[in-house]
């Protein structure tokens, strides 16, 4: 499909630069293919009463690390200064990131992140530039390593705030707990699985009380999800490649909540698409550890997601195309006008949708899925 066929316009007004108090206070706009009408206007405290006793929440646990580091290179006595984005961890001192401007940095440059004298542990951390790729890609090198580099990180970092946000203002310290889920556990993403956010522990305690069953599963978001789609086309995009687990006492649970007759109800795109990953043909799901670029575009026949809470995307995204395979193109280009229309807050601190899927397409063929999947024979001890 062409890209351009997952276009649309939004007002630069409407794009949320700082999240709803509190969190379930967010607007919630349920899409009902085949409803008349398709679009109810409802807010995401209401959840619970939108789904019936039975259904399971699949949540996604990731944890954010402060990834934004701002250093100066010093080359021959000159200085630049330089940003990175962590994206991910090789060994105990070496990580992968982003950089801006990257066309500043060569293999062997020295950057020292932080403020003070000399290197030191809470005041300042010096890398080295092991390599520089074509897109701005860099290998560092740290001083420090495992619990040390970890703790120096966490100080000096900021959160790493997508672009629509981070061109308009710098992160804060709201922003380290705003852009954390009230249940993320484990560290390794550097984008929060926004549609997780508009949870409270209240929200939460409603939906057990409605006997809705609350489930885990981790997908490191990764640097990618933000990366535009270049190519004119969806059969030229190469998704981006993140790790997930999800553990067997997990796939038993979920798989307990569909032979029950239960709806399996995915938290974001970052857990519908591991979910999808786990599954097999026939809509089981698997233990899971490894890493996915599963890519969803209409046509694809989902296994096991019956429903889907999520945030509005990017147009001409990755995840703008997922959710139009989910309930439908034609149909999220209207709930999209809707939401325009209606003033509703948009990307990651904005409001949520409610999505059912659409009627199975008769040509599953037009769905494309590259490399879904790369399994580990086990997890790491």
């Amino acid at each position: 499909m062409r890209v351009d066929d997952f276009d649309y316009s939004l007002p630069e007004e409407l794009i949320a630069l700082r999240p709803v108090n509190p969190r379930d206070a967010a607007r919630l706009l349920v899409v009902e293919p085949g409803a008349d009408p398709p679009f109810t206007d409802r807010m995401i405290a209401e959840l619970p009463s939108l789904l019936i006793p039975g259904d399971a929440l699949v949540f996604n646990d990731t944890k954010v690390i402060p990834a934004e580091l701002k250093g100066t290179r010093e080359r021959d006595g000159i200085s630049a200064q330089i940003s990175v984005t962590l994206t991910g961890r090789l060994d105990a001192n070496r990580w992968t990131a982003l950089a801006r401007p990257a066309k500043r940095l060569k293999a062997g440059d020295r950057i020292l992140f932080g403020e003070g004298e000399g290197v030191c542990l809470l005041g300042m951390l010096a890398a080295t530039v092991e390599e520089r790729g074509p897109e701005g890609e860099v290998t560092l090198a740290f001083d420090f390593s495992d619990a040390s580099l970890d703790e120096a990180i966490k100080h000096l970092g900021a959160m790493p705030l997508p672009p629509y946000i981070a061109s308009r203002r710098p992160p804060d310290e709201e922003d380290r707990t705003d852009y954390q889920t009230i249940f993320a556990r484990e560290e390794g993403a550097v984008a929060a699985p926004t549609a997780g956010l508009h949870f409270t522990g209240a929200l939460m305690d409603a939906l057990r009380a409605r006997g809705v069953s609350l489930h885990f599963v981790t997908l490191h978001v990764g640097p990618g999800t933000f990366l535009p789609v270049r190519s004119a086309d969806t059969g030229g995009h190469v998704m981006h490649e993140e790790t997930g687990t999800v553990s067997a006492g997990t796939a038993n649970a979920l798989n307990a909540v569909k032979a029950r007759g239960g709806r399996i109800v995915a938290v974001g795109t970052t857990s519908l698409r591991l979910l999808e990953s786990a599954s097999d043909a026939n809509g089981k799901l698997a233990p899971f550890f490894g890493a996915t670029n599963l890519f969803i575009t209409p046509g694809y026949r989902f296994r096991f997601a019956d429903r889907l809470v999520t945030n509005f995307h990017l147009p001409r995204s990755t995840l703008f195309m997922l959710v139009a395979a989910f309930s439908g193109l034609d149909l999220m280009q209207c709930a999209y006008a809707h939401a325009v229309a209606e003033r509703y807050r948009f990307y990651s601190y904005g409001d949520a949708c409610l999505l059912s899927p659409a009627p199975a397409v008769e040509d599953e063929n037009k769905g494309r899925v590259v490399s879904p999947f790369r399994m580990r024979s086990k997890p790491p001890a």
